[in-house]
């Protein structure tokens, strides 16, 4: 197969590119430049995609013999992961930018430029299993597993996405620990072996998110009030300078009067209202998903799962119904047992009930969560 790598300049997707070569397939390596000012990116170890990150990608590829390219996609980063992350915020939101930034650009537009030019799929470094299974109709559907890792599993960032990409994908380390992958990057001799992992969100180069989104999004005072009375405790300068389940930073003197500490239980951007209260207050046993994917059969209706609503969260066993379709499709999830701090903006991926667990089944995007019965 002609197979486009996706190079990021780090030790795993150097090493997917490699397997890849040694299976035999026509591979190409490409970065994605998603900025227009390389500065406004993290460099060293603490981020991705860097002007350092390129050189690295670079290197590897000429120890691997195989074309490289690097190709500019800042104005869709921009509009689709970097736009979407503030807009996302001042909606009172949790986004996960990395989730998106699969989603949007590595399958979806590098996918799409890639297919354009003939390749037949793109390789990454993610840490998943992907494979196919045969339909009664003779055709095939993409099956989307956890990885071998559990440290390392990637399946919650990629359960995103549709099969239709995940038909045209490969994720040569799957069945792979993270110190297998390390080694095999020395022994070859690969020169991003010792490379840290990257962290953090690699077009805030400060790591300041409040900062970041108050420069872009300006003050929207607000209050901050008491989720048991109602009352006002303080005041703030925008929603977006807050998650559901935050306790530090809130602008507050002190604990409740009970010596509890305080955690962030509800934002409501319209009023401009942030609600604290204590832990009891962020448990959740039941929520609202919009743009539902499925990798299963689209006439499901209602189906037992485990949810994940965290990238390395544990999953919670539930019941997941769908409510409509086309674009105004939803699921409604009931949980089992509540969870702690769900919120608007994060991905609901579903998998496989117990004892097949590791199979992905879709997910949507959470757009409300219910708290369980609170009596102060």
């Amino acid at each position: 197969m002609r197979v486009l790598a996706a190079m990021s300049g780090g030790v795993d997707s150097a090493v997917a590119a490699a397997r890849a070569v040694a299976a035999g397939h026509e591979v190409v390596g490409v970065h994605l430049a998603l900025s227009a000012d390389p500065a406004t990116l993290r460099t060293g170890s603490r981020g991705c995609c860097s002007r350092e990150d390129a050189g690295d990608a670079r290197r590897v590829a000429d120890l691997l013999g195989i074309p490289f390219y690097v190709w500019d996609f800042a104005e869709r980063f921009r509009a689709d992961v970097i736009d979407d992350f503030v807009e996302s915020y001042a909606r009172g939101e949790t986004p996960n930018p990395c989730l998106r930034c699969n989603e949007r650009i590595k399958f979806e537009a590098l996918l799409d430029r890639g297919t354009a030019l003939g390749f037949d799929a793109v390789a990454t470094g993610h840490y998943a299993r992907l494979s196919t299974e045969e339909l009664p109709d003779g055709s095939r559907r993409p099956v989307l597993r956890r990885a071998v890792d559990p440290g390392k599993d990637q399946s919650y960032v990629l359960g995103v996405l549709t099969p239709e990409q995940l038909a045209h994908s490969m994720f040569p380390l799957g069945d792979s620990l993270k110190s297998e992958v390390r080694a095999e990057a020395e022994a070859a001799g690969l020169p991003v072996a010792s490379k840290p992992d990257s962290h953090d969100i690699c077009f805030i180069p400060s790591g300041d998110t409040r900062a970041f989104l108050g420069a872009r999004i300006g003050l929207r005072p607000g209050a901050v009030v008491d989720a048991d009375t109602g009352d006002e405790l303080g005041r703030h300068e925008g929603v977006y300078g807050f998650t559901i389940g935050q306790r530090k930073g809130l602008g507050l003197e002190g604990p409740a009067a009970d010596g509890r500490p305080r955690y962030v239980t509800a934002i409501d951007a319209d009023t401009g209202t942030v609600t604290v209260g204590g832990s009891d207050h962020l448990l959740s046993a039941s929520m609202t998903a919009s743009s539902p994917y499925w990798l299963v059969d689209d006439d499901i209706r209602e189906t037992r799962c485990q949810v994940q609503i965290r990238a390395h969260g544990e999953a919670t066993p539930g019941l997941v119904r769908r409510i409509g379709d086309g674009p105004d499709a939803r699921l409604e999830i009931a949980l089992d047992q509540p969870v702690r701090g769900v919120a608007p903006g994060q991905a609901a991926v579903l998998y496989r009930p117990e004892p097949e667990g590791d199979r992905v089944l879709g997910s949507g995007t959470i757009t409300a969560a219910v708290p369980i019965a609170h009596t102060p």
